[in-house]
């Protein structure tokens, strides 16, 4: 439970260095990481190595007590490297290079730059090997960060059609999973396969979605190569910064070759770039809870324990279209939010505003002209605060309800959605937003996961599905699980051609019911989209499958449209478990009732009410905070067993509460009751 922050020193003369350190270190600020961006200062010139200067800012690190992580330099290749080099450098689908002056240019595939990246790598960590302030590195820098996982060069052309010979053997293999009779693409041998570069109509599926796996697997491997030899010199920790719900990049296998997982947390910004949803005024001050929740339970599942915070937002940011000022107390907000899920380290980006480059209207927690910045003094106080909770918090969270998040499938309705209403990320969100708000802990796991620890499972949308996994989640129903599978499930190979067999395919003996029809709706405003559910009406969204039932009970049916009287939801009670079936994106009402009948058959302990929207419960250790993610008060009640130690009962807008005591101590007040309450004081004119 430590603060950190992000410093350039080489942006800044060095008279001013040891005062940037001696005011981190009065801040309570634990960690400094340096060098991300730094090859060209680093290596000025081929082969002419400076690295004193990192040293010195290293050692005025350590003598104020702190610790430096460093980071590997290699998503900014220097000029230099460019100009010798051409041939390292990306392409886009119509050929377009990515040439030097951004970031991120540089092609994972290049033979040429991952010789150069193992040299500088391997001179760094020689270099800092004895240095017993050096901590900790992370690879690189946003993998992906600009839509950079995917090139199309020719490089990556030969990568691809190794990958492919690795994976299918023989090229009539490859014909066979791709289904390659359609529109003439039988291919004759593995030479003959290209990227899926630009051309008239849409690609074949499954060639794009195996594009999206290789340039993944080209990712990870890439980052494997940094992690091998930084272990080879140290005995220090290797991590990598992800991004907020970052489709193009496996997190998992990623997370395989780090000892944890860090993420880089940017609240205001996500609501505004990221998903459907309008944006309101609680967006631009704070975010969404549950938006930034998921990504913390992700990655804190994507190296299997605690992770980072990487680069924490310190105020306003320059990328979004509304670089709104953070509300009051925000960044201590996201801080203790991070904690309370998992993370062990909250690393503010950066130290100062930077007074040149593509970054210079990003805030830091100090101003341009080094003065103390609004998030200076949060982070100030968390540090403060995580300091005195520290002794309580032991351990990390551990989720009672697994969510599989599954990347193939991902993919493949990125490539073919069915309607431009169809968002991964904001669909898994539906059900993790429903758990969180019955104070539920979750975790997202791939599907390859063993299963047997978790009271309850839901399988969102497992549309690319293979007989291994299927048998795997039907093991984990018949020895007793609880399992919610939905919509879109079950429909592809992992060749990604439909299986032949209706939906939910490998699942359907589970289920005891398949889909014989499907539409797509929109969001409601102009098809009406209602069901009943256990005698309840409910509105859905987006999609809507028919359901033909052979072994199961019909929980839910439609009420309108042309589908009305068949089939929408089932339930069946198999071996020693269960399992629900749900053929419609549920709105909020529903797929709460449909989470909490989920966790009474498993059961699961979750909170009585629903929790008001925006405010969430999370409990690490022996602590239990309540966030308040909008800006009306919150009431709370500890409990006779519950003791506060940050905040009290009535929670302010934008803030939070800290209890020594378990999330069933806490009640929060019922969104209901404060609404009936407001409708009584306006019908009396007030108290």
């Amino acid at each position: 439970m430590d603060i950190g922050v992000c410093y350039f020193p080489e942006h800044w003369p060095r008279e001013r260095w040891e005062t940037d350190v001696e005011q981190m270190a009065s801040a309570g600020i634990e960690y400094v990481r340096m060098g991300e961006f730094a090859w060209s200062v680093l290596e000025p010139e081929p082969g002419r190595l400076e690295f004193e200067w990192l040293e010195t800012a290293v050692e005025l690190v350590a003598d104020q007590g702190m610790k430096a992580v460093l980071c590997t330099p290699t998503a900014t290749p220097p000029k230099w490297l460019v100009d010798r080099h051409p041939e390292i450098r990306q392409e886009e689908p119509d050929g377009t290079i990515r040439e030097y002056g951004g970031r991120r240019h540089y092609c994972f595939s290049s033979e040429t730059y991952r010789e150069q990246t193992a040299r500088i790598v391997r001179e760094l960590a020689e270099r800092f090997a004895d240095n017993p302030h050096v901590v900790g590195w992370q690879t690189d820098n946003e993998f992906g960060c600009h839509d950079t996982i995917r090139c199309y060069c020719e490089d990556c052309a030969e990568a691809f059609r190794d990958w492919l010979r690795e994976r299918y053997g023989d090229i009539e293999s490859l014909n066979d999973a791709w289904g390659t009779t359609f529109w003439s693409q039988h291919l004759r041998s593995f030479e003959e396969v290209d990227p899926p570069r630009h051309t008239t109509a849409s690609h074949h599926p499954a060639r794009v979605l195996d594009y999206h796996r290789f340039s993944s697997d080209q990712t990870a491997d890439y980052n494997r190569l940094q992690a091998e030899i930084l272990r080879s010199y140290g005995d220090w920790f290797v991590t990598h910064n992800f991004m907020y719900n970052f489709s193009q990049l496996n997190a998992f296998d990623v997370g395989d070759d780090l000892d944890f997982a860090s993420w880089d947390a940017y609240p205001t910004g996500f609501p505004q770039v990221m998903h459907s949803r309008s944006v309101d005024e609680d967006d631009l001050r704070v975010g969404n809870p549950d938006e930034i929740g998921l990504n913390h339970d992700l990655f804190r599942c994507a190296a299997d324990g605690p992770f980072w915070i990487m680069e924490q937002q310190p105020g306003e940011i320059n990328w979004p279209p509304t670089a709104a000022q953070p509300a009051a107390g925000a960044m201590r907000l996201w801080a203790h939010h991070a904690v309370a899920h998992g993370a062990d380290v909250v690393t503010y980006f950066r130290w100062r505003r930077c007074l040149e480059g593509q970054e210079q209207y990003h805030a830091g927690l100090r101003r341009a002209d080094g003065s103390a910045a609004r998030g200076y003094h949060d982070a100030r106080r968390a540090a403060s605060e995580f300091a005195d909770l520290e002794a309580l918090v032991d351990g990390e969270p551990e989720g009672t309800v697994a969510v599989l998040l599954d990347y193939d499938s991902l993919w493949a309705l990125e490539e073919q959605p069915g309607t431009d209403d169809f968002d991964y990320w904001e669909y898994v969100g539906t059900y993790y937003t429903a758990l969180r708000a019955r104070g539920v802990t979750v975790d997202l796991v791939p599907t390859e996961t063993d299963l047997s620890g978790y009271s309850a499972v839901i399988a969102p949308a497992l549309h690319v599905l293979s007989e291994s996994v299927a048998a795997s989640i039907s093991d984990y129903v018949e020895n007793g699980g609880a399992l919610l599978v939905t919509m879109r499930s079950g429909e592809k190979t992992p060749g990604n051609k439909l299986t032949g067999t209706a939906p939910p395919g490998p699942l359907a003996d589970l289920v005891g019911a398949s889909v014989t029809e499907r539409e797509s709706v929109g969001d409601s405003e102009t098809l009406e989209t209602r069901l009943e559910y256990h005698g309840e009406s409910y509105e859905y969204r987006t999609w809507a499958e028919w359901l033909a039932v052979e072994d199961a009970i019909v929980a839910g049916e439609y009420t309108t449209g042309v589908g009305a009287g068949r089939a929408a939801i089932t339930e069946r009670v198999t071996g020693d478990g269960s399992v629900t079936y749900v053929g419609v994106w549920p709105n909020e009402e529903l797929a709460d009732a449909l989470v909490t009948d989920l966790l009474a058959r498993a059961d699961a302990t979750y909170t009585a009410d629903r929790l008001p929207d925006r405010v969430r419960v999370a409990e690490r250790g022996s602590v239990t905070w309540v966030f308040n993610y909008r800006s009306e008060e919150t009431t709370i009640d500890v409990g006779p067993d519950g003791e506060l130690l940050a905040g009290a009962e009535t929670v302010p807008g934008y803030d939070l509460a800290v209890l020594e005591g378990t999330a069933a101590d806490v009640t929060v007040e019922p969104e209901r009751e404060r609404e009936s309450e407001s409708e009584s004081e306006s019908e009396s004119g007030g108290s």
